[in-house]
């Protein structure tokens, strides 16, 4: 990227000394770190809340969707759910300077394959003020400078956050370049870190389909991101109907607006009728809207008819596609056809199907009897997630901070030259 008056090359650059500085540091000192932000975010509960409040009025005021509005809202219980997510940070083993392979050659030379950091991570992310903690504590405990973009809508929360880490940087004698913010609504700035190749290392999105496919089609730099969490529950004519039952409401139900939660339902055709019946009034007793194949519609009355483009759909709401299939071959093909290779679950006793269902489905994460709304750094014991990545390469599932390393070869020679 070329130099000039930018705020995002000054940006870029300071976030380049302050990662040389961070790759030195040592753990303890970066643990001290993330315990002091973990107690301001304990004791600055109120002053966060009244900061959230602000843009919550604001959002209120655009009309924002109700599942957008959850996503930007921070009450005392999610704000505790993110320093307690720091504690498990803290616990977590430095996933920087571990020899991951290590062998000798012939000639005598020592190769150790070591875990370095990544160098400046850019964030740019929409309605969670969340990230802005999360993303700042996992680029910390990995040793990597950060540049967040937070959305708009959530511009108050996410300054009085960034606020509470730059006190903790300050506070343990770290530059404060470690964790900076583009304390602007510009949108032209967002053009400016896709275009910052050299001095941003990877881009990493978080937010709506829209922002995720600019950021993947104009990014100049590695990009971790998926474009969105078409989620899919499978129940097989094995599948225990109590536990399926408890399974799907959570992964439609506990929250909607999460990239997790479960967006279709894949019937085996074998399935008791009385059973599926069931699942679709639980679904519509909860406000569900259901939409369904010409199946699903024989059952119930009040499912409507499903469209093509149903089966691709991320609905982020109370709304939730229905299919039959003959076997879990069709369920897999149906999945990796429509699905966005996020998260997918399948209901069975039977360890075959599990199994091939497991083996088969192209997804970041597969799961055996447990909902989809697992899908979290968090529940996998990462503390907290950067996003969810679906791509092929590197980081695929939650982002944490071991995703958020790479490696470098270290060789040990005593004088060896090639012939």
């Amino acid at each position: 990227m070329e130099a000039g008056n930018n705020l995002i090359v000054d940006m870029g650059h300071k976030a380049r000394t302050a990662a040389f500085i961070l790759s030195q540091v040592d753990e303890a000192r970066i643990n001290a770190t993330l315990s002091d932000i973990e107690a301001l975010l304990r004791s600055g509960i109120d002053g966060i809340m009244a900061a959230n409040l602000q843009d919550i009025d604001a959002a209120a005021s655009k009309g924002l969707s109700a599942a957008m509005t959850d996503r930007l809202t921070l009450n005392a219980a999610r704000i505790n759910a993110m320093a307690d997510g720091m504690e498990a940070i803290i616990k977590l083993e430095d996933p920087c300077g571990k020899i991951l392979e290590e062998w000798t050659r012939p000639n005598g030379l020592r190769i150790q394959k070591v875990s370095v950091p990544i160098g400046v991570l850019g964030m740019i992310y929409e309605s969670r003020p969340n990230v802005t903690i999360d993303a700042a504590v996992l680029a910390l405990k990995s040793r990597n400078a950060i540049i967040l973009r937070g959305g708009s809508d959530s511009f108050n929360s996410s300054k009085i956050l960034h606020d509470l880490v730059q006190q903790a940087l300050r506070k343990n004698r770290l530059p404060e370049a470690c964790v900076q913010m583009v304390a602007s609504k510009d949108r032209a700035l967002v053009g400016d870190m896709l275009n910052a190749a050299g001095l941003i290392d990877v881009l990493i999105p978080r937010g709506g389909k829209e922002l995720t496919a600019r950021v993947m089609a104009e990014a100049k730099m590695p990009v971790f991101a998926h474009l969105d969490g078409n989620c899919h529950v499978y129940v097989h004519a094995s599948a225990d109907h109590e536990m399926a039952m408890n399974v799907i409401k959570n992964a439609k139900l506990r929250r909607t607006s999460v990239c997790g939660a479960a967006e279709s339902l894949l019937f085996d055709q074998t399935l008791d009728p009385t059973f599926v019946r069931e699942i679709l009034h639980m679904l519509m007793k909860e406000g569900v809207e259901v939409v369904g194949d010409g199946l699903a519609q024989a059952l119930d009355k009040n499912v409507k008819a499903v469209n093509d483009e149903d089966w691709s759909t991320e609905y982020l709401d109370k709304k939730i596609s229905v299919k039959f299939v003959n076997d879990v071959g069709e369920a897999v093909a149906h999945i990796n056809h429509y699905g966005s290779h996020h998260t997918d679950s399948i209901m069975a006793k039977d360890a075959t199907a599990a199994n091939y269902f497991l083996d088969n489905v192209d997804s970041a994460i597969v799961l055996h009897n447990a909902s989809t709304q697992f899908a979290d750094g968090g529940e996998f014991g990462f503390g907290a997630e950067i996003g969810i990545g679906t791509g092929k390469l590197h980081a695929r599932g939650p982002v944490g901070v071991r995703q958020l390393t790479t490696f470098k070869y270290k060789i040990h020679g005593d004088g060896q030259v090639r012939p």
